[in-house]
């Protein structure tokens, strides 16, 4: 029986992760700042699912936290042979209005982490030939929508190049890339969605059922979704511009 290890694993997609992985019948690692989420996660996916699920606590925007993380990935006499990097949150308002150090910590979280546990993965499963890496970007990284676009755009990049890297090597890395989904994320954020249409919203469950299924054919990029496949595509086709224009759109409602 094989190990996943997801950050961000108490909510919203990376919990979707963390119960689809189990019904597969993957043993688990649990990762997020909140012990006591953790623990009652834990223990309903146990029970669920009859799988060995550990829990670690961790803030990854602490780099001493973030490398007991990564150590763990690397543990040679515990294998995990997923690793899905999933944390993350958004900030709301304008980059210059922003306190700095919350705009840190957001990068530290969404693109530091993924480097440090992406290589810490790369390195122990190329070791054994073997593994998935799945880093959760963003439809967002293919506009120009602040600091959680930019950053989400490094992590499509870094997953790319990534991939490029573990060619032959029997390991894959995957950029999940979301567009709108029902999670914690945009409360937390303070963000107002309810004027988005039914349209735009993935169902949670499909959204890692095909990020999943994609993983698994060796796909570079997944974006789940035939509305998120579409305006991506074009994206890929348009001039640049139209992306800095998507992202003023979406800057403006964020701070509505």
């Amino acid at each position: 029986m094989t190990t996943a290890l997801i950050t961000g694993a108490t909510a919203g997609i990376g919990l979707e992760f963390a119960t689809q992985l189990a019904a597969r019948g993957h043993d688990l690692v649990l990762v997020a700042r909140n012990r006591e989420r953790l623990e009652s996660s834990a223990q309903r996916l146990r029970t669920a699912y009859g799988v060995a699920v550990e829990v670690l606590p961790a803030d990854l925007a602490d780099r001493r936290q973030l490398a007991t993380v990564a150590e763990r990935v690397a543990d040679p006499e515990r294998e995990v042979a997923i690793l899905v990097n999933n944390a993350g949150f958004g900030l709301k308002g304008r980059f210059l209005d922003n306190d700095i150090a919350a705009e840190e910590e957001l990068f530290d979280v969404l693109c530091r982490a993924v480097l440090v546990l992406s290589q810490a993965a790369a390195r122990a499963m190329t070791a054994r030939g073997r593994g998935q890496i799945i880093n959760v970007s963003s439809v967002a990284s293919f506009i120009a929508a602040g600091t959680y676009s930019a950053a989400k755009s490094y992590v499509t990049v870094l997953t790319e190049s990534l991939s490029a890297e573990l060619s032959g090597t029997g390991v894959t890395a995957t950029a999940l890339c979301p567009g709108f989904v029902h999670t914690e994320f945009h409360e937390r954020a303070g963000m107002r969605m309810g004027q988005l249409p039914a349209i735009a919203w993935v169902p949670v469950q499909k959204l890692v059922r095909e990020a999943l299924a994609d993983a698994d054919k060796g796909a570079v990029i997944s974006v789940p979704g035939w509305q998120y496949k579409a305006v991506t595509s074009l994206l890929h086709i348009a001039p640049r511009a139209v992306a800095r224009r998507a992202g003023l759109v979406n800057r403006r409602r964020d701070a509505l």
